[in-house]
């Protein structure tokens, strides 16, 4: 019994060291900048990190089952450059059809990386890059290689992104529900808990029979679907679709994850970890030039802190593992 007592302090210890380095960072930078901690700086922080956000809940998934997607930069520049092309040629069709545009335009990308890896055991870091190549050159050329810029989107649209809910920035609002609704599926939904158990042992979760290749599959179509939609959002957001829009943006996805604890290896991680992962990679975005830090720093810190996280990611899981095994031969002996 009091070893299960202690088991879940282990577990929450990593989320209270995030909280304490936010709380550390943000004293800090306001110390430098009286500017961080005001409404009107924190709000532009949540608003900015929202599609962040959003994109680490699919990523999550993805990574708990063991792989990786490396084509979410390339799946938001297509999402959203056909979406800035429809709306373009067609300014009074509905937002919701756009943004299922979006999501259904993901979804599908994400489906043949799903299938890919599950059905022909291609490595999830070979199938998300040969997509990622696909679909960038794809964007090029449907747009053939012009830009969609702001005067040829109109008000309805961009006020998806710019529009305020109960006080709150729309992208806020979609980000907060995506959340919400990740943490009920992840904890409370036997697929959910079936992500888990892929992940963490997947030769196990097969002998069991688990449907390791729909699991795998479905997280894939999950991710693919969340970077559509995003693709949509940021296009609102910017007001420009390009060719070579979010390049290099998966790995601000994976560091942002891999913050908030959620293992690599596949099989660890938490919602409340990820949301404050999130939350510490928007606050280092958005107070290293408010400190005016070099941009070449800037890029350096960030690594510093991602190379930390993953250094304590390895630290506690072997501790963990220490410790099961102590259980089990505690148990053994019993």
């Amino acid at each position: 019994m009091g070893l299960e007592k202690r088991k879940p302090k282990k577990e929450n210890f990593r989320e209270l060291g995030l909280v304490f380095f936010i709380v550390l960072v943000s004293v800090v930078v306001q110390m430098r900048n009286h500017e961080f901690l005001t409404i009107g700086n924190i709000g532009n922080l949540f608003t900015n990190t929202a599609i962040l956000g959003i994109l680490s809940v699919g990523m999550m998934m993805v990574l708990l089952t063991g792989g990786i997607d490396l084509s979410i930069g390339a799946t938001i520049a297509f999402s959203g450059m056909v979406t800035a092309l429809t709306v373009s040629a067609h300014p009074a069709i509905p937002t919701l059809v756009l943004l299922a545009e979006g999501t259904l335009i993901g979804a599908i990308g994400g489906l043949i990386i799903g299938i890919l890896i599950a059905r022909f055991s291609i490595l999830p870091i070979i199938a998300s890059l040969g997509l990622m190549n696909m679909i960038r050159g794809l964007t090029y050329i449907v747009s053939r290689g012009a830009w969609v810029s702001a005067h040829q989107m109109p008000t309805s649209f961009k006020a998806m992104a710019t529009g305020k809910f109960l006080g709150i920035n729309n992208l806020v609002v979609i980000a907060l529900i995506i959340f919400i609704m990740f943490y009920y599926f992840i904890n409370f939904t036997r697929t959910g808990r079936r992500i888990y158990a892929v992940g963490s042992n997947p030769e196990a979760a097969e002998i069991t029979g688990l449907p390791k290749k729909r699991i795998i599959a479905l997280v894939y179509v999950l991710m693919g679907a969340l970077a559509g939609l995003a693709g949509v959002l940021w296009v609102a957001k910017f007001a420009s679709a390009q060719g070579d829009t979010a390049s290099g943006y998966e790995m601000n996805v994976i560091a942002a994850c891999v913050l908030g604890g959620v293992s690599v290896s596949g099989g660890r991680g938490k919602v409340a970890g990820l949301v404050l992962g999130v939350i510490l990679f928007g606050i280092l975005a958005n107070a290293l030039p408010l400190i005016n830090v070099s941009p070449f720093w800037q890029q350096a810190i960030q690594g510093f802190v991602i190379l930390a996280a993953i250094l304590m990611n390895v630290i506690i899981k072997r501790n963990n593992d220490k410790a099961a095994l102590r259980r089990r031969s505690i148990g053994v002996k019993a």
